[in-house]
């Protein structure tokens, strides 16, 4: 299995538009919504500045990109290719697979996130109270990617390869808008709100803002990813066993 995610990673790495839009982009994002904003203005009741509020949804965003689209993607393919029955003929385990493509892209999200809190600060200037707090975002965005790692395996056996990108589109954007990723939450009405408060990406999004504060994760946000991480695991799971009845 490490052999498979040493294998991953080297061919994510070598993909030159995936990397784009996966670093690139979302840094691109923050500076066009964030760039010029006032750096003392807090924005709503979430004690926070939208320079500083924007750079964890934006990194938050590049994490998704990197780990959603890319493995839906790349499964799809390789199930229309015939390289996921292959794979079933050696000693791998089924699992394997699958943990193979979660954690491979858990460690190519790392750089979009690194690279939008480097343009925030060589740009916009956000600083943290203590050192501490940049580690433990990346930290814990980094961890929470893994969601999403986990719904993009579960899209990739679900849709074939001409569906997979309309498909991921839809998902990928829409819990992006849904979740406050794009915009602060508190500017949606409030019947939204109430529907934000429940998507993985408000919860997403939530860990890194209540660190940016100073203070630790709320339980209900990392509760919300729990449950969608044992959600997604389990749909990726039953559908790869059951492509695994079809071939």
């Amino acid at each position: 299995m490490n052999t498979l995610i040493k294998l991953e990673i080297s061919r994510t790495l070598r993909n030159k538009k995936f990397m784009f839009f996966s670093v690139i982009y979302p840094a691109g994002l923050y500076l066009l919504i964030a760039g010029g904003a006032s750096s003392t203005e807090v924005v709503g009741d979430s004690k926070l500045t939208l320079p500083l509020l924007m750079m964890v949804s934006m990194a938050s965003f590049g994490a998704i990109t990197a780990v959603l689209v890319g493995n839906s993607e790349k499964i799809a393919k390789e199930r229309e290719k015939g390289w996921v029955r292959q794979l079933r003929l050696t000693a791998l385990p089924g699992r394997g697979y699958v943990l193979a493509k979660i954690a491979s892209a858990a460690v190519v999200s790392l750089p979009s996130i690194v690279f939008v809190f480097v343009i925030a600060a060589a740009v916009k200037d956000v600083r943290m109270e203590a050192a501490w707090q940049w580690f433990a975002l990346t930290g814990a965005i980094w961890a929470g990617s893994i969601v999403f790692a986990a719904l993009g395996v579960a899209v990739g056996y679900l849709a074939t390869g001409d569906a997979v990108r309309p498909i991921t589109m839809i998902i990928y954007f829409g819990l992006s808008m849904l979740g406050g990723l794009w915009m602060p939450t508190a500017t949606f009405p409030q019947w939204l709100q109430d529907i934000a408060e429940w998507m993985p990406t408000h919860a997403y999004a939530a860990l890194g803002q209540a660190i940016e504060l100073g203070g630790a994760p709320h339980l209900k946000d990392v509760a919300i990813l729990v449950g969608y991480l044992a959600l997604f695991t389990g749909a990726a799971t039953w559908l790869y066993r059951k492509d695994t009845h079809k071939a």
